[in-house]
């Protein structure tokens, strides 16, 4: 008579499966059987593989979770991160006067734009620089401002933006600079 060794002693630190004249130990899933036939050990899932979690695989016993950084949320697939947008939630600390501009996982408030002088304010982001103001005789007509995010981590070169000049005004002629912030060198125009 076969005795069933998982009633009577049960030697395994988790499942217990008789079979005739013996018996198998089984582990739990997240574990794995030790070389002692016996015991179950946790299995470290984040090493098998970096693509688990968007950002970052934290093991736990039998299983892993994923964690996003500060400023994101994990989705429902619990391993995509999704940044959130303050400015759209109304979480941020912007003055009425300033704008709430959301960037890749935290948000920034812009002053408004602050035309200098020749320059009268045509919009929230359109300075003109009057044709009948002799301080603008060699200065660009209009200047426009635009506010962009660039995320990290792309291929370059890269494309980050496109603009064009029109025949609107017949005559006119355009020049186009990056007037500040590229002492470093890493923009150029073509």
């Amino acid at each position: 008579i076969d005795v069933n060794e998982c009633t009577s002693e049960n030697p395994c630190t988790q499942t217990c499966v008789n079979t005739y004249g013996s018996f198998l130990c089984r582990c739990e899933p997240g574990y794995e059987l030790e070389a002692d036939g016996v015991n179950c050990s946790d299995m470290d899932e984040c090493s098998f593989s970096e693509f688990l979690c968007q950002h970052e695989c934290v093991n736990g016993p039998g299983s892993y979770y994923c964690i996003c950084p500060s400023g994101y949320n994990l989705l429902d697939d619990s391993r995509s991160c999704q940044d959130i947008n303050e400015c759209e939630n109304r979480n941020f600390t912007c003055t009425p006067q300033q704008t709430c501009f959301n960037i890749p996982g935290e948000y920034k408030c812009l002053d408004p734009v602050r035309c200098e002088d020749p320059y009268i304010q045509i919009n929230e982001n359109r300075c003109m620089c009057p044709a009948e103001n002799a301080g603008c005789r060699d200065q660009p007509f209009t200047i426009l401002y635009r506010v962009m995010d660039m995320v990290s981590g792309r291929s370059v070169p890269s494309d980050i933006f496109q603009m064009q000049a029109t025949t609107r005004y017949p005559g006119a002629y355009y020049i186009f600079q990056i007037k500040s912030g590229n002492e470093g060198r890493e923009f150029y125009m073509r």
